[in-house]
């Protein structure tokens, strides 16, 4: 009589749920768990994979789309996309696209922060050697850079809301640095 297999499904823990920390002029938080995606494709084909995600992934340097549902797409090189989706699985929708990418779920990698306020700006400008201001990055600007001795993904919400996206081995050390940073600039 042959033996019939167990599955085992794991839970996925976050790294950072519940914590806060900052200070009153700058919040860090954790972003709510999300689906993530890294998206490869050649320009000429981000109209057939926007229609896929109902989301128009961006085609500028530095630039994001959201929608009104809270999905995010964050342009990172002239065929690289990062793809956010709280609410549903944004491969399902692109495993229906015929047009040539590729899509790797990258949720169990990523964490982010929310940092907020006043004092956010100066809180991130702290560890991160890329000028944040209006001028250069307005709201809706992202970009890959540094902070501290991570690699981060930056993207300006709004005129005083950052999200911070990093592998989530970094998640602590991501954490301190931007808690610590909150409360000198403030100082």
């Amino acid at each position: 009589m042959a033996k019939s297999a167990q599955t085992a499904t794991a839970a996925r823990v976050e790294p950072l749920a519940g914590r806060t920390g900052g200070a009153a002029g700058a919040m860090v938080t954790p972003a709510k768990p999300a689906f993530r995606v890294s998206l490869r494709a050649n320009a000429a084909d981000a109209a057939a994979l926007s229609k896929a995600l109902g989301l128009q992934l961006p085609l500028d340097a530095k630039t994001s789309a959201k929608t009104a549902k809270g999905q995010l797409a964050f342009w990172l090189g002239p065929d690289e996309w990062l793809i956010i989706d709280e609410a549903a699985d944004p491969m399902a929708d692109l495993a229906k696209c015929k047009a040539l990418h590729s899509a790797v779920d990258i949720s169990h990698r990523n964490a982010a922060l929310l940092v907020s306020g006043k004092g956010a700006r100066a809180t991130l400008e702290a560890g991160c050697p890329q000028d944040l201001g209006e001028t250069v990055f307005p709201v809706g600007a992202v970009s890959r850079t540094i902070l501290g001795k991570i690699e981060v993904v930056i993207y300006r919400g709004s005129e005083t809301e950052y999200r911070v996206e990093f592998w989530r081995s970094f998640s602590a050390y991501a954490f301190g640095f931007l808690n610590e940073a909150a409360k000198d600039c403030l100082a």
